[in-house]
């Protein structure tokens, strides 16, 4: 069994247990992992350097592609191994020791860590931990269902663990395309002209004198936690589906559309979802992560082929795909995520990019991170890599939360991720505004009367109307710009005057 997944010979003698490989990672180091959105992480060896911490305290930078799965930050958290973490994370557990200040969190845009790292701007890991399907004749790593930044981290790093992943296939072997760009600034354009070409390497090279452990696991990745479509998501993904063509009657898309980067989440896979039963054909992606969704499409045969960094579905899906590698292998590859995210290639390709807004104001900034403006959610991800660049960004969210609590739509975000000049198309399930070629106060009029909650509308006419008196480019009431935020705050409705 070993020699069928470790291919070079001198690298058996290398087999170790996790808590033997676990035991490599001392305190102060800085850790990069392999994982992204919560698939393709090596889940036995932090497993058992959760167990070790509880008996032998240390405290480690983690670096990740995105976040992880199996419950691994929230208990590298509970017996608080984590001094920093960075570029993404989506537990709960972790969220909270942000958000009081015991674990510091750098929240970047994904494709910027590694680059950082590749400057000397951030510290590069001391250690690597990577899940990997197996290891070739030249003691390369085949990556499981991420690739994220993995291949970086090995370059980077002093030692190498690989955790093979027994659960799945070898026949996943061949699905990576593994390219790192050169150093800056003698770099070439990366020659990536459709989310077809291959331009990289099946598997990570590595010098094998780095490896320095090798640990078989037979630990699943998380399945996707996406809900079912609702009523509102439904009505999100048919207003999208509706402007798009539009746009293809206009002659501004072709009926294959672009291609298209959908972000991790109930409604973005929802409306992903949406494209089944819509007219158009010959569609791909170009995007961070699979979901459910790229299967259905491509069961539907609407999809042509997707490219990404990791895949994350659902239980039922994953028995689905990766029972079945064979028939979709030749429809997807996985590339490290500075590739899948690099603004060049998305504003070369054209994407259509689809992301959710926490909430977003009357001039269409966006907030994707940080409820009331101080306590972070999840991070801003590779939503900023792609709205930037994208021949048509788009944010999606429900027009209230809460119960209706909340407005998603209110006069000045209490935090910026993504500014109006980076936003073209803003939807609820109440309506869309297009606000390409529109001056603030025409988005503002285009976002109040397409895309808020009946509950809120006269409330921000209101607002607007009062702002616009007073006058200025961008008219803003400040000493009311955040009144929303505070009555949330202080009395648990936005509208509350106490």
């Amino acid at each position: 069994m070993n020699s069928d997944r470790i291919r070079l010979p001198s690298l058996l003698e290398k087999v170790k247990s996790a808590d033997e490989a676990a035991a490599l990672i001392k305190d102060g180091m800085t850790v990069g992992m392999s994982g992204f959105t919560r698939a393709g992480e090596a889940k036995a060896v932090p497993l058992a350097l959760v167990e070790r911490a509880k008996k032998d305290p240390l405290k480690i930078t983690l670096v990740t592609g995105a976040s992880l799965g199996n419950d691994i930050d929230k208990k590298l958290t509970e017996v608080g191994a984590l001094a920093r973490r960075l570029p993404f994370q989506v537990d709960n557990t972790l969220r909270k020791a942000i958000n009081d200040g015991q674990v510091m969190f750098i929240d970047q845009h994904l494709s910027e860590t590694v680059e950082q790292m590749r400057a000397n701007q951030i510290a590069r890991p001391d250690i690597a931990v990577v899940e990997a399907v197996s290891i070739t004749e030249k003691g390369y790593i085949v990556p499981t269902t991420s690739v994220g930044n993995s291949a970086n981290f090995v370059q980077f790093a002093k030692q190498v663990i690989v955790e093979i992943n027994t659960t799945l296939s070898p026949e996943l072997e061949g699905l990576h395309d593994i390219y790192l760009p050169e150093e800056r600034p003698n770099r070439t354009p990366v020659n990536l002209l459709k989310p077809d070409d291959r331009i990289g390497t099946t598997a990570i090279e590595v010098d094998p004198s780095k490896i320095v452990a090798i640990v078989f696991s037979d630990l699943s990745d998380s399945p996707s936690n996406a809900l079912p479509a609702d009523s509102e998501t439904q009505a999100i993904a048919d207003h999208l589906i509706e402007f798009l063509k539009q746009e293809v009657d206009a002659g501004r898309l072709p009926n294959s559309l672009r291609p298209l980067q959908v972000g991790i989440g109930t409604i973005a896979n929802a409306v992903t979802s949406g494209l089944v039963k819509s007219p158009f054909t010959d569609l791909v992606q170009y995007s961070e992560v699979l979901q459910d969704s790229t299967f259905e499409l491509l069961d539907a045969g609407k999809l042509k082929f997707a490219s990404a960094s990791s895949i994350t579905v659902s239980a039922p899906c994953a028995e689905r795909v990766f029972g079945n590698i064979a028939k979709y292998k030749d429809k997807l590859v996985l590339r490290p995520q500075e590739i899948s995210n690099l603004p060049e290639i998305v504003r070369r390709l054209g994407t259509i990019s689809i992301n959710t807004a926490l909430e977003f104001d009357i001039y269409g900034n966006v907030n994707s991170t940080h409820v009331n403006g101080s306590k972070m959610m999840n991070g801003i991800g590779g939503s900023g890599d792609f709205a930037r660049n994208a021949q048509l960004a788009v944010f999606v969210t429900k027009s209230t939360a809460k119960g209706g609590a909340i407005s998603s739509v209110v006069p000045m975000v209490s935090h910026v991720d993504h500014t109006g000049h980076d936003t073209d198309i803003l939807v609820t399930e109440i309506g869309l505004a297009d606000l390409r070629g529109l001056a603030p106060r025409e988005r503002a009029r285009a976002i109040i009367d397409n895309c808020v909650h009946p509950d809120y509308r006269s409330a921000l006419n209101d607002y607007f109307e009062r702002a616009c008196a007073k006058g200025g480019q961008t008219p803003h009431i400040l000493r009311e710009a955040l009144e929303w935020h505070i009555n949330l705050e202080e009395r648990g409705n936005m509208l509350s005057k106490g």
